[in-house]
């Protein structure tokens, strides 16, 4: 089983011509529904809003065969994210998150997906940064079994970090005992602000990680191990939005690795990477062709199973 951990929430959509339209969303939630559409035993650890919102949430998650034993149920509202996109599909987000569904999440759901001891566990976006959430997902990050492969994916929201130092000491806390990271070009700007990309990434890989994935739109993908740096081309596509094509990438890395019974001594083989991180090229281009986050189903790629 993978657990992917964080928050759910509704993405409004605000188009160029002002057009608004409501969908699922939330870095998390759309790492555990690729998986799930991907083939993958997955899990939700975060918690849903019995409001109507919610209800839309969990009836998605169900829809596309993520498990949600993990999951909790409270009365507070469901978080909302405001999506402005742009002329070329590319989104800027403003979160309305106080007192909301996602921040409920707390270390005894944080210690009872740990019990289940999951093949690996996916942690990122606003639940390393909303309270109590964040801590209870980094000091469960800390406890996790030795054999569980980690995986972060920052997604970094600065509209919604209060707190900027709070925020890079959780994070590099959490990232002594992660595997992998996927991280792009704006989260690296973020956390190694007038630092050349590359640099900035060998810095978040000397901080612990055995694989560190480099993003950047339709330029390749750059690949980091202990060993080797490779790219990894990005085939051009017409974009309708960008909404959610990180967190397809990250769910299909994960999906894609698992399924093929990899764990956390392979990350230094670069041809297993080499099939994973294409996978997910792939999902992510195909997530950037349609509206909103709604990534393929696994027979949509023409990659063929292991």
């Amino acid at each position: 089983m993978i657990v992917v951990a964080g928050e759910a929430l509704i993405d409004l959509l605000v188009g160029p011509d002002g057009r608004l339209a409501a969908t699922p969303g939330g870095g998390p939630f759309n790492t555990a529904r690729t998986i799930g559409r991907l083939g993958g035993q997955v899990s939700f650890l975060g918690c849903l809003a019995s409001d109507r919102f919610g209800q839309v949430l969990r009836a998605a998650l169900i829809a596309d065969r993520v498990d949600l034993s993990l999951a909790t149920a409270t009365d507070a509202p469901t978080t909302l994210a405001i999506a402005e996109l742009d002329d070329s599909g590319a989104a800027t987000y403003r979160f309305h998150t106080a007192e909301t569904a996602a921040l409920v999440l707390d270390e005894l759901a944080v210690d009872a997906a740990l019990r289940s001891d999951p093949s690996a566990l996916h942690v990122g976006t606003l639940g390393l940064v909303l309270e109590p959430m964040a801590s209870a997902l980094a000091s469960g990050v800390g406890r996790v079994a030795e054999s569980t492969l980690v995986m972060v994916d920052p997604n970094c929201r600065p509209a919604v970090i209060r707190d900027r130092a709070d925020y890079l000491g959780r994070l590099d806390r959490v990232l002594r005992r992660t595997d992998v990271v996927k991280v792009s070009v704006d989260d690296l700007a973020y956390l190694e602000p007038a630092t050349p990309s590359l640099d900035a990434a060998r810095a978040v890989a000397a901080r612990g990680p055995a694989l560190v994935l480099l993003t950047d739109g339709g330029n390749p993908v750059i690949v980091m191990t202990r060993d080797a740096t490779f790219e990894i081309p990005v085939p051009p596509i017409s974009i309708v939005d960008t909404v959610g094509a990180g967190d397809a990438f990250g769910g299909a890395f994960l999906a894609r690795w698992i399924e093929r019974g990899l764990g956390r001594d392979d990350l230094l083989d670069p041809t297993a990477v080499r099939d994973a991180a294409s996978m997910a090229i792939e999902v992510a281009n195909l997530t950037c062709q349609r509206a909103g986050a709604d990534p393929p189903w696994r027979t949509e790629l023409r990659r063929p199973t292991p």
